[in-house]
């Protein structure tokens, strides 16, 4: 009983981790300044109008935008399976032909700025709000990828896929809203669309945005505005590097009085603006006085600096490559350029192999009546670009391992010429190795061990050397010496 009485007396305190001092007002719950900082949502991605006039107006939004899908998208791919030389090339033509890599670089700026958007498939012949049977697809009826931002298509809510997989809980149909360019008012199954979202928001949050994600433009907002009114505010300071002063006695009652008195004065200082200069000369009254005043800007690139630094962070760009400004100190920028170009392929690894894989199938299905092979394969190309002796040196010891390979009878020559052209892109040897030379080139199996062992040279001439044993080492004991039999002991 007593126990239950101390319990009920016990109160609940409110207890905060991290340091605090209530009488220097120092910690977060303690009555400062800083103790009211938070964060607020600013929600600038609902706002259409005010993106898309940044992304208009502020070159620095446009790169932010622009950059990770252009270089996405720029170098392409590399199909790695061994198909037909003609169908290779038929893939590559369609690609494009039909402005493939432009509709899916599209889709991912658009994505970004807006904070999602889809490209529709189009068949031709097939109804949009059906599902895509790859089966169905009929020879030449693939006409390409159409781009389309989140605000001109919706996606229709109450239909929900309800099959397990990558999709469960997803909408199934969405609906265009946007026919004024002549785009009609489709409902389109979600099979046939290829759906990216900007920055990718938890689920609360994304229930907010109608299940699209957010724009990158919302989160370096504040970051954005600052940059631009210290680099605003730095160049109006430029109107005011030299300020002159002139000094007039009884100024203020010439300019209440006004008549030709003040007339004369404004002619006066007229002519002083007018031949002040270096070859000119100025005059005024004795007791009048002219000052210069200069402004010094130093300071202003660190802080300018430290808020590009900000941006670019942010952003995930390099300052090499947002602002396009050369490296300082000893620092080349190369490395940042290689995280960079990591972050670039991880993201084609994550969000785009799937996409391209599928537009592949469609366009084989099209073009050539069949499906991709089970164990097609294709790689991204790298951005990373080097210089012309890195380049030889690579080549030069890419083409010796190969040789040396072929030689030790480690590999085939179909083998060591697929090896060969299959580096091409980064030796810049092999590329004109077509599937015919491969295929024609002996593939014979490497020759056995015994087979590489050096047989013993012919004799040149003169008599064989005899290998019967001598006096001293015959099988016979009587021909031994004494000392060898000693030894024999």
């Amino acid at each position: 009983m007593a126990r239950n009485k101390q319990a009920s007396r016990r109160t609940v305190q409110a207890t905060a981790d991290g340091y605090e001092n209530f009488v220097a007002r120092v910690g977060m719950q303690t009555p400062n300044q800083h103790s009211a900082s938070t964060y607020r949502a600013n929600f600038t991605s609902r706002n259409r109008m005010l993106v898309e006039w940044s992304y208009r107006s502020s070159w620095l939004i446009g790169e932010a935008v622009d950059a990770i899908p252009d270089d996405m998208t720029r170098k392409g791919i590399r199909i790695t399976s061994e198909i037909g030389a003609k169908d290779r090339g038929t893939l590559e033509a369609q690609l494009d032909q039909l402005q493939i890599w432009d509709a899916l670089n599209d889709v991912l700026k658009w994505s970004r700025l807006y904070g999602g958007a889809v490209g529709f498939i189009m068949i031709e012949g097939q109804a949009p709000m059906t599902p895509l049977r790859l089966e169905t697809i009929g020879e030449g009826k693939f006409k390409g990828i159409l781009p389309l931002d989140r605000w001109m298509i919706n996606p229709v809510l109450t239909r929900r896929i309800k099959e397990m997989g990558p999709n469960l809980g997803k909408p199934e149909l969405y609906d265009v809203v946007t026919t004024a360019t002549g785009i009609p008012a489709w409902r389109i199954h979600h099979s046939r669309l290829i759906r990216f979202d900007g920055v990718t928001l938890p689920f609360q949050q994304k229930m907010t945005e109608n299940e699209w994600g957010m724009s990158v433009v919302e989160r370096i907002w504040d970051r954005l505005t600052a940059f631009d009114s210290a680099t605003v505010g730095a160049a109006q300071l430029v109107y005011k590097a030299h300020l002159r002063t002139y000094k007039v006695e009884k100024l203020r009652e010439l300019i209440a009085l006004g008549g030709p008195a003040f007339e004369a004065l404004l002619k006066n200082i007229d002519l002083i603006r007018q031949f002040q200069s270096n070859e000119g000369m100025t005059l005024m009254d004795a007791k009048d006085t002219f000052e210069t005043h200069q402004y010094s800007f130093s300071g202003l690139d660190d802080i300018l600096s430290q808020f590009a630094e900000q941006i670019s962070g942010a952003v995930g760009i390099p300052l090499v490559r947002l602002f396009g400004q050369s490296p300082k100190g000893f620092s080349t920028g190369d490395a940042d350029l290689a995280n960079y170009y990591d972050r670039v392929s991880s993201l084609q690894e994550r969000r785009l192999r799937l996409p391209v894989r599928r537009v592949l199938d469609i366009m084989h299905r099209s073009e050539l009546g069949k499906p991709l092979p089970d164990d097609f394969t294709f790689e991204f190309n790298p951005l990373w670009q080097m210089s012309d002796v890195d380049r030889s040196t690579v080549a030069v010891n890419t083409t010796t391992a190969i040789v040396n390979a072929l030689d030790a009878g480690l590999m085939t020559t179909k083998a060591a010429m697929t090896d060969l052209r299959e580096n091409s892109d980064v030796t810049g040897i092999g590329a004109s190795i077509t599937d015919e030379d491969i295929e024609n080139a002996e593939d014979e199996a490497p020759p056995d061990i015994g087979e590489l062992v050096d047989k013993p040279p012919e004799p040149t001439g003169g008599d064989p050397i005899s290998n019967e044993p001598t006096a001293d080492s015959a099988g016979g004991r009587g021909y031994r010496k004494w000392a060898l039999r000693w030894f024999k002991r």
